[in-house]
């Protein structure tokens, strides 16, 4: 797959040199952006090749590709969600109940990392794998979330339940908005697709519902704004709590 754009790359690198096929560069670019790049590679292991500016157009068409072009495995590392978990203090997830869409699954990847969450869980049938489009979106974040698709999205909600995370639900019908809602130390949010919202099955299985109130003529938000708003309402307060 192409990976292009100096976060997408840099994350990539950041990651080592495996997987990594080919690392092309606009030749004549030696501003310390393109510099830190370098040096990244070259900690990675990688060789990069300096190339005519229209020869990354020619591989990546119509595409801010900013002068820098990876070749890369799509391939990416297998993540045990108990693993995880086991090694995490005060989880907070979110999970994606039919989010097909590789764009919004990359910006709700980018959202995740911004708000710290420590994982981005779908189900394998009901939800976009991690695409070229989706990791491009992502801006680097798809290499420093774990993007974890199971099986069963339910068993799995049972089994975080078990582990003591509270699951809340996202749903425009909730007698509670998320300002409403006193919310635990130990949090999985689930959101549904635009229009869709959550599968009965997931709804069923949550702790809770909530809304976002919304205040103006649209009923509902894009999955990955709606995932910004709870996941930072979360780290909100936490730091409340905190200080």
């Amino acid at each position: 797959m192409l990976i292009h754009g100096f976060h997408a790359v840099a994350a990539r690198l950041k990651r080592g040199g495996e997987g990594v096929r080919e690392l092309y560069v606009a030749a004549g670019r030696e501003d310390p952006r393109m510099q830190d790049l370098l040096k990244l590679a070259e900690q990675a292991g990688v060789r990069a090749h300096f190339v005519d500016l229209a020869r990354i157009d020619k591989l990546c068409p119509q595409r801010r590709h900013q002068g820098v072009v990876m070749i890369a495995e799509a391939a990416t590392a297998q993540v045990d969600l108990d693993a995880l978990l086991d090694r995490v203090d005060k989880p907070m997830l979110l999970l994606l109940d039919g989010v097909t869409d590789p764009r919004n699954l990359g910006a709700c990847l980018r959202v995740a990392d911004g708000a710290g969450a420590h994982a981005v869980i779908a189900p394998k049938d009901h939800a976009s794998p991690l695409t070229e489009v989706a990791i491009q979106t992502a801006s680097g974040a798809a290499d420093s979330v774990p993007y974890v698709m199971v099986t069963n999205l339910a068993r799995t909600i049972e089994d975080l339940k078990e582990r003591g995370i509270w699951v809340i639900g996202t749903a425009d019908e909730a007698g509670s908005t998320l300002y409403q809602m006193d919310l635990p130390e130990s949090i999985a949010w689930v959101l549904g697709a635009e229009g869709k919202g959550l599968r009965r099955l997931t709804r069923q299985r949550c702790d809770a519902l909530v809304r976002i109130p919304m205040a103006g003529s649209v009923s509902s938000l894009n999955v990955s704004v709606a995932a910004g708003i709870v996941l930072y309402e979360t780290v909100r307060r936490r730091s409340v709590a905190a200080s």
